[in-house]
C-alpha cells in the first residue's frame, strides 16, 4: 500500500533509523501492518552482538512506534500532518524470540485510544507466523 518513497514523506527519519519498508495493509485509524526487513547490513548489529546479531529490543519497539505514528498521521486531518508525531510512553513490553539478520519482521499495530490528541496502540511484531514482541504505545502530535 505504501511504498519507502511515500513512507518518507510522513515520517522525519532517515536511515540508519527509518525502521519501516513498507506498508502492506492499512485500516485507516485502526489497523495497519508494516514491513522492516531485517539485513546484516544494519550498524546495530555490529556491536549487538559481534558473532551472535541479535536487532535490539528497543528497535523492535522504535519500529512499532513509527508504523503506529504512521496510522495515527493518516488517520489525521491537515493541521495535525503538519506536526510531528512523538512516543509518549511503551507499557507491558514483551520479547519472545531473538530478530536476527535475513528475518522478515511484520509489525502489526491496532489503535486502542484517540482521545484528546493522544493516539493509544497495541502493538504485535512477528517473524512468519512467530510472535517475537508485543507492546502497548502511545503517542502524539506536537510543534517541531
Amino acid at each position: 500500500m505504501l511504498d519507502i518513497q511515500e513512507i518518507m514523506k510522513i515520517l522525519p527519519h532517515r536511515y540508519p533509523f527509518l525502521l519501516v519498508d513498507r506498508i502492506q495493509e492499512m485500516d485507516p485509524g485502526k489497523r495497519i501492518v508494516g514491513i522492516k526487513n531485517v539485513t546484516i547490513n544494519e550498524p546495530f548489529f555490529q556491536g549487538h552482538f559481534p558473532g551472535h546479531p541479535v536487532m535490539p529490543g528497543v528497535l523492535i519497539i522504535e519500529a512499532m512506534a513509527q508504523v503506529g505514528g504512521i496510522l495515527a498521521y493518516l488517520a489525521s486531518d491537515d493541521e495535525i500532518r503538519k506536526k510531528v508525531c512523538y512516543f509518549l510512553s511503551v507499557d507491558a513490553a514483551r520479547f519472545r524470540k531473538p530478530v536476527v539478520p535475513g528475518d522478515v519482521l511484520r509489525i502489526e499495530m491496532e489503535t486502542t485510544l484517540n482521545r484528546r490528541g493522544i493516539w493509544g496502540f497495541s502493538g504485535k511484531a512477528y517473524v512468519g507466523e512467530k510472535l517475537v514482541a508485543d507492546a502497548e504505545l502511545k503517542a502524539t502530535f506536537a510543534d517541531s
